[in-house]
């Protein structure tokens, strides 16, 4: 069992070794002078996300625990991403994977999670991946990897090359190289339990921000433990419609005082910030990525009007590519009723020096 473990993690670390780090994109904003604005670019990972970061750490935590055996069925409750990267390390070590879905997760995600040899099991209520995940784990004998409470303790945090860390290296030679500011959503919690770690063991001034979707308990968290009333019971009906960050429920690794501020934003200027960013890269990124931008463009703002200067960091955490069928197809909008229009003014409105009145803002 430790021999074969051994060369598990060998084999991680190897295929770790093989890769570069992904870029930092300059996204300059002309209406705010002395902002100096980064995209992280997690989507050129070899499995396309942010969440291959994740998913390689949960299979070493895995491992390192004992947790894993050559003949486990790795199974994970997952919107698409994460998934598609658990099943991308599962082929790597000759593991079977199940992930345990939403029904409406995209077909993009799927097909990829899919190629990487995985099996997808569908479920009609969001809440219930959880329960039908550990079900499954009971009757495979498998592992049920369980982001949603292990994400937060997997991550090496200190150093490992995790995203802070590599953040903080990319902008050493930047103008303004220590970012006021490190922007992210929330799924797991994961990274910003990460970032707003790493930041205060480094001894940075840098705060964290959470943007967080519209239908997502975690700013409700966050704003009531503010008022030391955090109240962990909190459900919403239904998922959020921005893949990979917004929460039906609070998350064990959703860490709140990891975070010095959250935003709460509209899913219609998620999207048309999306947009915005897919035109001004000439491609397609992912709505999490919209949500992202927003939190950057409030925080813009913000500064703008106390006269502060200094560097944003967000992160773009996956392709547009496997979209294709909601967010970069017309008949989807009308079909959730999305005015597009109005978003996009709205946004070039907030651009141009509006105040985007209808996102909300709590910080520490």
């Amino acid at each position: 069992m430790r021999t074969w473990a051994a060369d598990a993690i060998h084999k991680i670390e190897a295929d770790f070794n093989r890769s570069a780090d992904t870029h930092l994109i300059p996204l300059p904003l002309p209406g705010f002078p002395g902002i100096d604005v980064y995209l992280k670019d997690e989507s050129s990972h070899p499995t396309g996300s942010l969440k291959h970061r994740l998913a390689r750490s949960l299979f070493l935590y895995s491992l390192a625990n004992g947790w894993l055996r050559h003949d486990s069925t790795v199974i994970e409750a997952s919107s698409g991403s994460t998934a598609v990267s658990e099943a991308y390390f599962a082929r790597l070590l000759g593991m079977p994977f199940i992930a345990v879905m939403p029904a409406a997760t995209s077909p993009e995600k799927i097909a990829a999670i899919e190629f990487q040899g995985g099996r997808c099991h569908l479920v009609d209520d969001p809440m219930q991946i959880y329960v039908e995940s550990a079900r499954l784990a009971r009757e495979t004998g498998g592992h049920f990897m369980d982001q949603f409470t292990f994400a937060e303790r997997a991550t090496d945090w200190r150093a490992n090359n995790n995203i802070a860390e590599s953040i903080f290296k990319q902008m050493a030679e930047e103008p303004q190289p220590i970012p006021e500011w490190l922007v992210c959503g929330a799924g797991t919690g994961g990274t910003s339990a990460t970032l707003g770690r790493y930041v205060r063991y480094r001894r940075h001034r840098t705060r964290v921000l959470c943007a967080d979707p519209q239908n997502s308990v975690f700013f409700d968290y966050f704003s009531g433990s503010l008022q030391s009333r955090p109240d962990a019971s909190l459900t919403l009906p239904g998922g959020s419609r921005i893949e990979g960050i917004g929460r039906p429920r609070v998350e064990a690794s959703f860490i709140p005082g990891c975070v010095d501020a959250m935003t709460k934003v509209p899913d219609a200027l998620s999207l048309a910030a999306m947009r915005y960013i897919s035109r001004r890269l000439d491609r397609r990124v992912g709505g999490s990525t919209g949500t992202n931008f927003i939190g950057v463009l409030t925080l813009a703002q913000r500064m703008r009007a106390a006269g502060e200067s200094g560097s944003i960091v967000t992160i773009l955490c996956d392709s547009g590519d496997r979209y294709s069928h909601s967010y970069y197809n017309p008949q989807w909008y009308e079909t959730c009723r999305i005015a597009v229009g109005e978003a996009d003014a709205a946004l070039q409105a907030a651009l141009s020096g509006t105040t985007l009145d209808t996102v909300d803002f709590v910080a520490r």
